[in-house]
């Protein structure tokens, strides 16, 4: 639901703010005032074309600013979540910024988006019915849309399941096409597979291996001097006179000297020990030179191990666990090109059988279609004939697509005709801009009760009608509005009298420059306006008396329809 529009720099409109109430809004004043100018602002600001030629003259920049109610969840929510944006206290606030270069901005709660996000956006948020290219019902997707909403459950249920059908249908073509082109190059893919398998099989690589093979190739590349200092170490240990020698005199002496005093018993204890830890030192390190003499064909083997195992690993992964991974994705790639010809041939037959399943439900869904379009041309037709289109004739008219489309294998088109004897026609082709506004708004009353867009936007609805085609067109107008906010420029009195909301916009001079201006008018000013709306004047008594009982059977029909 629109809360508010601000304006600001925009053709007559130096800066303009109005809030809005739920239900019925409705905006009024003297030709050339703004009010469609108004109405352009705010497409603006819902991503319609933005020109510089709306700059106010002397203006750097404009800006439109729209604030709508956010619902907790709904295609709103599921759209501004695909961007990040988060509607923050339920507030969704839409902003436009042109410069007189004709550059512009676009910002969803102060995130800058695509024009063209800010369009989608806007399409779910406003319906507008004005001016005949920006009319929603010229959409090509429109007819079948509102077709399927005047069938209610029924149409809803058909409908959700051909789409499901159709989502399998499509997901098995695919897989389909993928195998058909993975066949192609079967031989191609199976030779490139069986010789990674093969080249990485016959490497039968072993987690952990690499690690060990480095610490024997380290030892290999430092052999000669670890061997030096090992050899050096041992000699001080082995020869006559060394430290062992020493050790061992001195050991003996303490020995002597221990039988006439026991507390030198430990140090000869620990002199044993160290005599001891020293021998195994000089042995092992003896036998460690022995076996130190490495066979070169050994380091040679283990570098080429290493050269081997690194090539597969920059060739298949970063480590020997990605090679190992690797070869079992290999092998089950392997494993489905060799049963292709048989996953195609049941691909095939399920493909068939969806594509039988798929026809049944779009014959199924067209007939449904066709008798919801029958009655609800009906209905249409009833709407338009209390809008001054007694003469009128409306059919949703539905085509054979020819081919599986997502929604069905039917296209819907509105074909009008407003006069007495003249063919129907294409309504683009057919209708004019008053006429399509009214026949929006016939559509509008019959899908009422449809959840759509939260607010509906009608310029100057009532071109060319009056009497009781206006009273008529008001009725429906506040019918919609009790499904759904309406916003509504208009030049009857009789259609003004039914807002929940009367918004006067008139043109003043300000500093020798013309400007626009708003306010919301409270019931003794709404007579005053329904009176000069009327009459032309609002001091006539009798204008007055009129506009004041426009308001109370307007007020009666309001409480009888809740």
């Amino acid at each position: 639901m629109l809360r508010g529009l601000h304006v600001h720099n925009f053709a007559l409109i130096e800066d303009a703010a109005v809030e809005f109430s739920p239900g019925f809004n409705v905006f009024s004043g003297e030709t050339g005032a703004g009010k469609s100018i108004l109405i352009d602002a705010f497409g603006v600001a819902l991503g319609a074309r933005a020109s510089s030629d709306y700059l106010r003259q002397g203006a750097n920049s404009y800006w439109v600013q729209a604030v709508f109610a956010s619902e907790e969840e709904g295609p709103v929510r599921e759209l501004l979540a695909e961007q990040g944006i988060e509607a923050e206290e339920g507030e969704l606030l839409l902003r436009r910024q042109v410069d007189a270069g004709g550059r512009g901005r676009a910002f969803v709660n102060g995130v800058q988006v695509p024009v063209a996000f800010l369009k989608s956006l806007g399409s779910l948020l406003v319906d507008i019915h004005g001016q005949h290219e920006n009319q929603a019902l010229l959409q090509k997707d429109s007819p079948l849309l509102c077709l399927d909403a005047a069938g209610g459950e029924t149409v809803a249920a058909l409908s959700g399941a051909y789409k499901k059908a159709y989502s399998r249908y499509q997901e098995l073509k695919k897989q389909l096409l993928t195998l058909e082109k993975d066949g192609a190059a079967r031989e191609r893919l199976l030779d490139s597979c069986r010789w990674e398998i093969g080249e990485i099989k016959a490497a039968a690589l072993k987690v952990g291996e690499e690690e060990a093979l480095e610490k024997e190739a380290r030892l290999w590349q430092n052999r000669e001097r670890i061997a030096t200092a090992c050899g050096t170490a041992h000699a001080h240990l082995d020869r006559e006179g060394t430290c062992l020698a020493h050790l061992a005199a001195a050991k003996q002496a303490l020995t002597a000297a221990a039988r006439y005093d026991a507390a030198l018993e430990p140090h000869v204890q620990s002199m044993e020990e160290a005599w001891l830890t020293l021998e195994d030192v000089r042995q092992e390190l003896g036998a460690y030179l022995e076996e130190l003499d490495m066979d070169e064909g050994r380091a040679q083997q283990v570098q080429s191990r290493l050269d081997l195992i690194y090539r597969l690993q920059k060739k298949y992964g970063g480590s020997t666990e990605a090679v190992l991974a690797y070869l079992k994705a290999a092998e089950d790639r392997c494993e489905k090109l060799e049963k292709s010809e048989e996953t195609i041939a049941a691909v095939k037959k399920e493909l068939a059988l969806c594509e039988a399943d798929l026809l049944n439900k779009g014959k199924a869904l067209g007939e449904a279609r066709r008798k919801t379009a029958a009655v609800f041309s009906r209905q249409v037709l009833k709407e338009i004939a209390d809008l001054a289109l007694a003469q009128a004739r409306f059919e949703v008219e539905l085509e054979d697509a020819g081919t599986f489309l997502p929604t069905g294998m039917d296209k819907a088109v509105f074909k009008f005709s407003a006069n007495l004897g003249e063919p129907l026609g294409e309504l683009e082709k057919v209708a004019s801009g008053g006429e399509l506004s009214r026949l929006a708004l016939a559509i509008k009353t019959c899908l009422r009760s449809v959840k759509g867009a939260a607010t509906m936007v009608f310029d100057e609805i009532d071109s060319g009608v009056g009497g009781r085609t206006a009273l008529s067109m008001a009725e429906k107008l506040s019918l919609l509005a009790g499904h759904g906010q309406v916003v509504c420029v208009t030049h009857l009195s009789q259609i003004a009298a039914f807002a929940d909301r009367h918004i006067f916009i008139a043109k003043e001079a300000r500093g020798g420059r013309t400007v626009t201006t708003l306010k919301v008018l409270e019931r003794d000013e709404r007579i005053a306006e329904l009176a000069r709306m009327a009459a032309g004047s609002e001091d006539s008594r009798a204008a007055r008396e009129t506009a004041a009982e426009l308001l109370q059977r307007a007020d009666k029909f309001k409480e009888a329809e809740k």
